[in-house]
């Protein structure tokens, strides 16, 4: 019988796809979305870009937040962090923002904006986009804050 059931799922087309995160070398999607505060941010060519999807109740993504706004910060003109918060309420996103203070954009995502980078399927998930668009890296749940740095300061330009 489960033999039945799984060859109709197949036939089908009904068992979910695994999803996997935009190799690296990959065009990252543009997009333009309005941020919490209103105005639009962009994932833009021209600067190394760190994408950050994450949600309200996710704890490793909260412990994060301080680590990314110090990123920003320590490479202000050179970085750009921009969060992309996968829950369901805006307001559950605007209210951790506030909590927390977070420093960089964020704006809100989406099921079309997650299976453009390959499906989101674990948060905290992270992308590394370099200054040509091209996906560098990306990390899926927890993270060692030291290999983000390590892999940000490798793109940086010196001086």
């Amino acid at each position: 019988m489960k033999t039945a059931v799984l060859a109709a799922l197949l036939l089908t087309n009904t068992l979910p796809a695994v999803a996997a995160p935009l190799p690296p070398g990959t065009a990252a999607p543009q997009f333009t979305r309005t941020g919490l505060d209103g105005k639009p941010v962009s994932l833009q060519r021209g600067k190394l870009v760190l994408l950050d999807f994450w949600a309200s109740w996710c704890a490793p993504c909260i412990v994060e937040l301080p680590h990314l706004m110090d990123l920003q910060k320590r490479h202000a003109g050179k970085l750009q962090v921009i969060g992309v918060s996968m829950d369901d309420k805006k307001q559950s996103a605007a209210d951790v923002v506030a909590q927390y203070h977070v420093s960089y954009p964020v704006v809100m995502g989406d099921l079309a904006l997650a299976k453009s980078f390959g499906g989101v399927l674990g948060l905290p998930e992270i992308f590394l986009i370099g200054a040509d668009g091209k996906v560098i890296k990306s990390w899926r749940g927890d993270f060692k804050p030291g290999e983000l740095d390590t892999a940000i300061d490798a793109r940086l330009p010196r001086g």
